[in-house]
């Protein structure tokens, strides 16, 4: 008897397993973050703002920084922190900012992790509505600025 009964569990075992549809997860190609990058690096540049750009994985893993020559030296890390602080809260850091800003409550969000930088120029990227990663501008003389090339960045890839 406990023979049939593990030869009928182990023939059932691949049937109930090939039924399953396995997980898929969203993530940003390499060749998008890159087009995005240079789009928004370009829209910039030609406004005349020597920027940096950075695109972050949802994991907050850095896929993609480029720096225009003349861009100053804390650009970098402001993009990146940009993007990464819209990859990891799922929000636009202007309007993160405001939020904080509005609402003493929350100044917490500000420094729960070093790698945040909560100033405009930095937009989640969403692709078919999953948050697939952060890009980040940081350099323009206004986060405006920064914000409005982070979109052209966006809108070249097609992303949300």
């Amino acid at each position: 008897m406990f023979r049939k009964l593990a030869l009928s569990v182990a023939l059932l075992a691949p049937t109930s397993a090939l039924a399953q549809e396995l997980p898929t997860a969203f993530y940003l190609p390499l060749d998008m973050a890159q087009t995005a990058a240079r789009a928004a690096l370009d829209a910039c540049a030609a406004e005349g703002h020597n920027v940096s750009v950075a695109i972050v994985a949802r994991s907050g893993v850095t896929s993609v920084v480029l720096r225009a020559d003349n861009a100053g030296p804390h650009t970098v890390g402001s993009s990146t922190g940009k993007a990464f602080a819209s990859a990891s809260l799922g929000r636009d850091t202007a309007g993160l900012a405001e939020f904080i800003g509005g609402n003493p409550q929350n100044d917490g969000l500000r420094d729960m992790d070093p790698r945040l930088v909560i100033q405009a120029g930095g937009l989640p990227i969403k692709i078919g509505g999953a948050l697939v990663g952060g890009i980040g501008v940081g350099g323009a003389p206004s986060g405006d600025i920064d914000t409005t090339c982070a979109r052209k960045g966006l809108d070249a890839i097609g992303a949300e």
